[in-house]
């Protein structure tokens, strides 16, 4: 069994990038903007959406965003984890 100190903080940090780049490529590809695509997970303004598509400030999608936002866009949650 591998030890998890070999899993590198900037392994992660791709991960998170990667996550974020999948939503924003299918939220563009169903032309739904970042403000309605908040609106429709719960959150009022585009900041939760706009700073983890981009991992800004090293924010990101937790698991119930990614719940949420797959539902909202119809697709399977599997995909924002493609090429990962």
């Amino acid at each position: 069994m591998k030890e998890i100190k070999n899993l590198d903080e900037d392994y992660i940090q791709n991960l998170y990038i990667k996550i974020g780049q999948n939503v924003k490529r299918i939220r563009k590809e169903k032309n739904v903007s970042q403000l309605s695509l908040a609106h429709a997970i719960g959150h009022k303004s585009v900041t939760v959406i706009s700073c983890c598509e981009i991992c800004h400030k090293n924010y990101h999608f937790n698991i119930e965003h990614l719940a949420k936002i797959a539902y909202v866009l119809e697709v399977d949650i599997n995909e924002f984890f493609k090429d990962i």
